[in-house]
């Protein structure tokens, strides 16, 4: 018989942030960068403009340091399935055993350039939505659009997270349970 306590504890275990918590400014600086980023992919008229912000989310981490290598591993992924889904769109638009080979592909690029299984997951989602996400364009251009709206979000990102690091806050805003105490 399972012990609904002992579930309870390790429920817990993994959900409260013992290391890692995101606090006030960290929160706040994230909404800004979503927002900047979705603004600055509107701006360009990119038809969905709402993987600006998805991207910027993804790389936004708690030091810039650890949000850098996710950066380049999501570009570089996407790059990969945004060529590989072009050129597949190009002779097989549609078709379910191209795009499987198209999979097996993106993999076989991946091991050869000896890169990250992040940025082959990455290449994975690009090629999905290159090569199955009904449209009424080319795949090419969904491919370039993906590209663009991903790359915006992770340079938006990694801008204000730079920026966000070389501030002195002088009393950083953390979130607690905790009383304070002085």
């Amino acid at each position: 018989m399972v012990d609904n306590r002992d579930m309870s504890e390790q429920l817990r275990k993994w959900v409260i942030a013992k290391d890692n918590p995101p606090s006030i400014a960290y929160v706040v600086l994230s909404a800004l960068a979503a927002v900047v980023s979705y603004l600055i992919a509107r701006l360009f008229r990119l038809p969905e403009a709402y993987w600006a912000p998805m991207s910027t989310l993804i790389v936004m981490q708690l030091t810039l340091r650890a949000a850098f290598p996710i950066a380049v591993q999501y570009v570089v992924g996407t790059a990969v399935g945004a060529a590989v889904g072009a050129a597949t769109d190009i002779y097989f638009h549609t078709s379910v055993g191209a795009f499987g080979a198209a999979v097996v592909l993106v993999g076989l690029l991946c091991v050869a350039l000896r890169i990250e299984r992040s940025a082959f997951r990455y290449a994975s989602i690009t090629l999905v939505i290159v090569m199955l996400v009904p449209r009424s364009t080319s795949g090419r251009l969904v491919a370039l659009h993906r590209f663009l709206e991903v790359s915006i979000g992770i340079a938006v990102g990694l801008a204000l997270f730079a920026v966000w690091q070389k501030i002195d806050f002088k009393f950083p805003v953390k979130v607690s349970c905790a009383p304070l105490v002085e």
